[in-house]
């Protein structure tokens, strides 16, 4: 049953994650967050991040985690085949008979039609994260996470991969930090 799941969760999002591995981070977070229920906000904050920082088309990382989480072995293979099988299949029907038809001004505009839907998705799937990291860092400790990442990756033109892994090491250093205190009125 899971691997049924598994397959027409991870099938619905690449037929419907039109504009590449981005526009697949929502339709990914609700299957597995809010459809199947195989992971929490938090956990699937962690595997963005984390995904993010690795090389390689996010959707694919994305399933063959969760895949492998909810199924093993078999179901990371199952998640991976079903998010790139759609990919593949259309490729192949839109390049052949779509390439007749690229300069006529309806295929213009579908495409132009689709990409404010990805930029709400994203900015909805954004906001959500935002609403999530208020609860852990508050709303100043967010907005200050938020302006200092802004500045880095724009400023100082950083890829944002270095800013993920810089906040996972702070956080994993202040979580020893934090472990390794005593406790008050504790013994050492």
């Amino acid at each position: 049953m899971k691997q049924r799941q598994l397959f027409w969760a991870f099938f619905r999002v690449g037929m419907l994650g039109y504009g590449g591995g981005p526009a697949s981070i929502p339709l990914i977070h609700k299957e597995a967050v809010d459809t199947y229920k195989w992971m929490n906000d938090d956990e699937f904050s962690d595997i963005l991040a984390i995904g993010n920082t690795l090389p390689g088309p996010i959707a694919t990382k994305l399933a063959g985690y969760i895949g492998y989480h909810v199924g093993g072995g078999i179901g990371m293979l199952n998640a991976l085949f079903a998010t790139v099988m759609p990919t593949i299949f259309l490729m192949i029907i839109f390049l052949t008979t779509l390439s007749s038809f690229r300069d006529q001004p309806w295929v213009q505009g579908m495409t132009n039609a689709v990409v404010p839907v990805v930029g709400v998705m994203m900015a909805v799937l954004t906001w959500q994260f935002f609403k999530k990291s208020k609860d852990g860092l508050g709303l100043g400790g967010s907005l200050s996470l938020v302006v200092v990442s802004i500045a880095i990756i724009v400023v100082l033109d950083l890829h944002p991969a270095l800013v993920i892994v810089a906040l996972l090491l702070f956080a994993l250093t202040r979580k020893e930090q934090g472990q390794s205190a005593t406790p008050k009125g504790g013994k050492t």
